[in-house]
């Protein structure tokens, strides 16, 4: 059996345009913004709609948000990092490995940037940043993610990281009523590695 991967640690990664590093005071009220963004609502699947996007986060929302960010380093079966833009140390986004599955190796990868950190190449540091740690500190054999088709601008950021197209769910999701497909893409530590030994 693999050793069982340690996210009771949380790192702090710097690249040369990001930071990942934990989730700390005050965070959670910019993460509270950037999920109330209608485009990052359409491109998570939080809203089935563009007014559902557009619409403002009820009480409830926003202190279920809240209380989630205050808990994030708390946890240990998961690793949920802040991105910020070292240039001006805001926060933009956050990068997740969850449902973690010991026998296998294996997490689900996800990132989200809001609004102030697109377009700059944060999202395309980020990712190779958190999967060289997922493979190397973590130990990790497999990371997997999933991405609408009307988000092709994360695609080719997850292609160019080196994660490979192992299948769609076809029409899985539905916005403005029309149907979307779901595309599933995965990396093996052996991809990783040959990746990184071409470098």
């Amino acid at each position: 059996m693999m050793e069982r991967a340690d996210f009771a640690e949380k790192p702090l990664l710097l690249g040369q345009k990001t930071i990942l590093r934990p989730f700390g005071p005050g965070d959670a009220e910019r993460m509270m913004r950037i999920l109330a963004e209608s485009e990052v609502r359409r491109l998570t699947g939080s809203a089935a709609n563009d007014e559902e996007a557009s619409a403002p986060m009820s009480a409830d929302e926003e202190e279920r948000i809240k209380s989630w960010y205050a808990g994030r380093n708390d946890q240990s079966d998961r690793l949920d990092l802040a991105v910020a833009d070292r240039e001006s140390g805001e926060l933009v986004g956050e990068v997740v490995f969850n449902e973690y599955d010991e026998n296998a190796g294996s997490v689900n990868f996800r990132i989200l940037i809001g609004s102030a950190g697109r377009g700059k190449g944060l999202g395309t540091e980020a990712v190779p940043l958190f999967l060289k740690y997922g493979f190397e500190k973590l130990g990790l054999h497999r990371i997997t993610l999933e991405v609408f088709s009307f988000n092709p601008r994360a695609e080719r950021v997850y292609v160019k990281s080196g994660f490979v197209l192992e299948g769609v769910k076809r029409e899985d999701f539905r916005y403005n009523g029309e149907y979307v497909d779901t595309k599933i893409y995965g990396m093996l530590r052996s991809d990783y590695e040959r990746i990184a030994g071409s470098e």
